[in-house]
């Protein structure tokens, strides 16, 4: 049996964005930019996903801007915010410790260029308190910037409140919103955010292509130079074919968003139900505020790795966390964010499911994770030494 549980990392595109994307190949191949007709159809199409984008998060199309993806939308957000504060001389900005590295690694540009930073911490089920973001933020704070899902674990933070507290405050809001986008209802309005990113792979759209919110009124800097594209907010060319086939299937994830949920909710409790009964194991992040389709679990006395190459070979397409940082041999920031020590988080495992997992494929899952975890113990040194005394264990 394959099963494909990595629909965190990434999707398979959907049959609607490849269709929607080969006609815009074949039939509008202009610039949109271009003053001629076949430029306007171009740009006529582009206006129409910027429609259809916008109305599923709830803005204006003249509020978007479209990237390359969640990483570029992450550091112009950022950076934008960053600069309008310290026009204003604010630079101090709030954010968590389990933010995705696009977030992270441009924050801490920023520290280098002058800001300070305060990165809160996340309580051991993953979530993030209105009231610890109350608590950090000052007189020069000038953005607070809160994942809506985890990448890894999965936990859906209280945007809703935390954006409003920001508001009162007079605080810009920034969220990454990647994991979230397509899966769960958002509504940037209702929800008191300023700006939110995502990206088109992680709901069945193409790769390379993403958007950035931006709440009209704030004129943020672009962060690529050199055209007049997306009303001068970011230079280059659209990839128009691209942007068609992100709207194609936003458009379907979330026309099925509540059923697709119904579905995959009793999958994943099961799931979860079924890895827990695994000796001196644990589920990361919180049991129900979590994303769907998200399984994320450590597992003592093995290295993450091994689990995932033994996998592989049982037809399981898994992952350990962010696929952004699969190849490095540190464990997962956000698994020692959550309070897990280095032996344990080398161990973690995340299954995303996606809209086709079945039951069946569920009842497998359960079944190949225990027997790897359990080959790999036999043959670990660490394993013998916990179940010898000679060393305590770390997880009940």
């Amino acid at each position: 049996m394959q099963i494909y549980a990595d629909n965190a990392a990434t999707t398979q595109t959907s049959p609607a964005a490849i269709e929607a994307m080969v006609t815009t190949m074949r039939e509008t191949y202009g610039n949109p930019s271009s003053l001629h007709s076949v430029g306007q159809k171009a740009a006529e199409v582009l206006a129409d996903a910027r429609r259809r984008i916008a109305a599923r998060l709830g803005c204006e199309p003249s509020e978007l801007i479209f990237t390359s993806g969640g990483s570029e939308a992450d550091n112009q957000a950022l950076r934008g915010a960053a600069l309008l504060g310290a026009a204003k001389g604010k630079k101090h900005i709030v954010s968590t410790a389990f933010e995705h590295h696009a977030v992270l690694h441009t924050l801490r540009r920023l520290e280098q260029e002058g800001f300070t930073v305060t990165l809160l911490d996340v309580h051991e089920n993953g979530l993030v308190t209105p009231e610890q973001v109350r608590a950090a933020i000052r007189p020069d704070t000038c953005l607070v910037s809160v994942m809506y899902a985890n990448n890894e674990i999965g936990t859906i933070q209280p945007i809703a409140e935390i954006g409003a507290v920001c508001r009162e405050a007079g605080v810009l809001f920034h969220t990454d919103a990647v994991q979230a986008v397509g899966h769960l209802a958002i509504d940037v309005k209702a929800e008191n955010i300023d700006l939110l990113s995502l990206s088109g792979h992680k709901f069945h759209g193409p790769r390379g292509v993403g958007a950035l919110y931006v709440r009209k009124g704030l004129r943020i800097a672009p962060l690529i130079e050199g055209g007049a594209q997306e009303r001068n907010r970011r230079a280059g060319t659209e990839d128009l074919p691209a942007i068609v086939g992100m709207a194609a299937a936003l458009d379907e994830a979330c026309a099925h968003q509540a059923e697709t949920a119904a579905r995959l909710i009793p999958l994943r409790d099961k799931l979860i139900a079924g890895l827990s009964v695994i000796p001196h194991a644990a589920l990361n992040g919180d049991a129900r505020k979590r994303l769907p389709g998200n399984v994320s679990f450590c597992f003592e006395g093995i290295e993450g790795e091994s689990l995932l190459l033994l996998l592989d070979d049982k037809g399981v397409q898994a992952s350990s966390g962010s696929a952004c940082t699969s190849g490095s041999l540190d464990p997962s920031h956000v698994l020692l964010a959550i309070g897990r020590v280095h032996d344990v988080a080398h161990g973690s495992l995340r299954l995303s499911l996606g809209e086709d997992t079945t039951e069946e494929q569920v009842d497998y899952l359960i079944h190949a994770v225990t027997q790897v975890v359990t080959y790999l113990r036999s043959i670990s040194p660490v394993w013998r030494e916990l179940q010898s005394g000679a060393r305590p264990y770390i997880l009940p």
